[in-house]
């Protein structure tokens, strides 16, 4: 396809796991394709778990992780008595009712640019635990409730330690309050277990506009039914 191995740089990194319905990868190559014979090309050669959206061809400006302005991930929570063998793979099943209402007065407090060591992985290796979160919504359907989160960037299993805690919070423990305690407490320890891995997924990165680049395609992130 590309004429030569082609190394390939990725938005974020995800773990074994995870999804990624908006991933954005970047690669050099001297092939000559267009857009659409890089498209069909790429997922005539790709496993039956991996596909192209779209392909477009960028300056050398242009860098998937480091151009991003920010990232967007959604966690998704089957919220019901029984659970569904069709999302066993694609939502965290919890049958014990959650408050969706304290989960979101709880998440309020992790809004803005915080230091969130209480959020991050033992084994990090970011250099500053400050991050920016400037979305961070919990709403439900029915029986399905999702956590939106968008921020500058995100340490390693974070999305999913504040996850935990949230769910932690709708069930009653220790109530929205709990949120700040862990939060400058900056102490992983005093936090809820990290959200299952098969929950989460990367739904969409943001990049300036200069390089038009196609904005969340597939429409993912507000459709639970895409799930």
């Amino acid at each position: 396809m590309a004429d030569g191995p082609v190394e390939a740089t990725c938005a974020g990194r995800t773990d074994t796991g995870v999804h990624a319905f908006g991933q954005v990868i970047h690669f050099d190559t001297g092939a000559d394709r267009t857009d659409r014979g890089w498209l069909l090309g790429a997922n005539s050669n790709l496993p039956d778990d991996v596909n192209v959206c779209w392909a477009k061809q960028v300056d050398d400006q242009f860098h998937a992780r480091f151009s991003a302005t920010s990232r967007s991930y959604r966690y998704l929570i089957l919220n019901r008595l029984f659970r569904s063998a069709m999302y066993r793979h694609r939502a965290w099943w919890v049958h014990q009712l959650l408050n969706e209402q304290d989960m979101q007065e709880a998440a309020a407090v992790l809004l803005g640019e915080h230091d969130f060591s209480a959020f991050r992985a033992t084994g990090c290796r970011a250099p500053t635990p400050v991050r920016n979160i400037s979305e961070l919504r919990i709403t439900r359907d029915e029986h399905w409730v999702t956590i939106d989160v968008t921020a500058n960037a995100f340490l390693q299993h974070m999305v999913r330690n504040i996850a935990g805690l949230l769910v932690a919070i709708g069930q009653g423990d220790g109530g929205p309050g709990l949120a700040q305690e862990v939060l400058i407490s900056c102490d992983r320890t005093k936090g809820a277990m990290a959200a299952p891995a098969h929950g989460l997924a990367l739904v969409g990165v943001d990049y300036p506009e200069n390089f038009d680049l196609p904005q969340k395609p597939g429409n993912e992130k507000g459709d639970v039914s895409h799930f």
